[in-house]
């Protein structure tokens, strides 16, 4: 491990490597100039190497010095996990083997818009669970509580629901809580399962209710694809966690092609043991979205083997 990743220590070296060696650098983003996809660092990197392997996709959305600069510099291609990401990936947009199924959860609908959008078109059936479904519901009119809301895109919640029709599932019950577990803890919080449309106004959305899970199951029960991001509530705590546990169970004895689209989602199907149960999860979540949504990915389009 060299202390630093450019510099005439770090090309010394790279200069006295033998075959068979192998030197790790230190973390580019400790310079500006790597999120500042700054040139003459860019350059400084490439100097060190004959070719420029990237592997890391969770990455691929960003810019950078190391990831879309270098590229200017050496001959740059993809890596076999980087190959493999964009392969499951672009197969679910362009050829998915069909029934389609998306499953968005997570907390804002500003992080999905373009994804919603995107894959509204392509899908079979969009399933919204988690805590941006609260602003899907208070865009039906109903009454949400303290649940998260995206008051700002309750217009675009609108038009996706006259757009979509029958092939959009929202929860038709959820778990409410009396208090914020992350602040009073899990045990402090009193819960009760009740319909979307019997929220109490001075409670919050924390999970998917029984009802709910099994209109989602059997949408997943048959599909041929399925893509997850986000999960069906609060699944750091026990109490609101079966919701997501229930889905992933659904992946995992679903027969599909399921791909899991990195971030928390992948982080509860490591979490709660389905992991080994899923076709592909996604090493970045942020990146992963911005495919779907069909944006050009920096540290991709830079690449030779595309």
């Amino acid at each position: 491990l060299l202390p630093d990743c450019v510099g005439p220590e770090v090309e010394a070296h790279v200069s006295a490597m033998q075959p068979g060696d192998v030197v790790l650098l230190e973390n580019v983003r400790f310079h500006p100039e790597e999120e500042a996809n700054d040139p003459e660092f860019a350059k400084q990197l490439a100097s060190l190497a004959d070719l420029y392997v990237n592997d890391a996709f969770g990455t691929a959305h960003r810019a950078h010095a190391s990831t879309a600069g270098v590229a200017q510099y050496l001959p740059a291609v993809a890596g076999f996990l980087m190959e493999k990401e964009l392969d499951y990936l672009g197969n679910a947009l362009t050829h998915p083997k069909r029934p389609f199924v998306a499953i968005l959860g997570g907390a804002k609908v500003k992080d999905k818009i373009g994804v919603i959008r995107s894959l509204l078109d392509k899908v079979d059936t969009l399933i919204i669970g988690g805590g941006m479904a609260y602003t899907f519901l208070k865009a039906k009119g109903l009454e949400v509580g303290r649940s998260l809301l995206d008051e700002q895109n309750l217009t675009f919640c609108q038009e996706v629901l006259q757009k979509a029709g029958s092939k959009l599932l929202l929860p038709v019950d959820v778990v409410v809580t009396n208090a914020n577990p992350f602040e009073v803890g899990e045990e402090a919080c009193q819960t009760q399962v009740v319909d979307v449309e019997h929220i109490p106004s001075d409670w919050e959305g924390a999970d998917i209710g029984t009802k709910t899970i099994a209109s989602f199951s059997k949408a997943v029960q048959g599909a041929g694809t399925v893509f997850w991001n986000g999960p069906m509530g609060i699944f750091e705590f026990a109490k609101f966690a079966e919701g997501t546990r229930a889905v992933a169970k659904a992946l995992a004895d679903s027969g599909a092609i399921t791909i899991i689209g990195g971030g928390d989602s992948a982080a509860a199907v490591q979490q709660l043991g389905f992991a080994d149960k899923m076709t592909h999860i996604s090493t970045g979540g942020g990146a992963s979205l911005e495919f779907l949504e069909g944006r050009p990915l920096p540290g991709v389009v830079v690449l030779q083997d595309k």
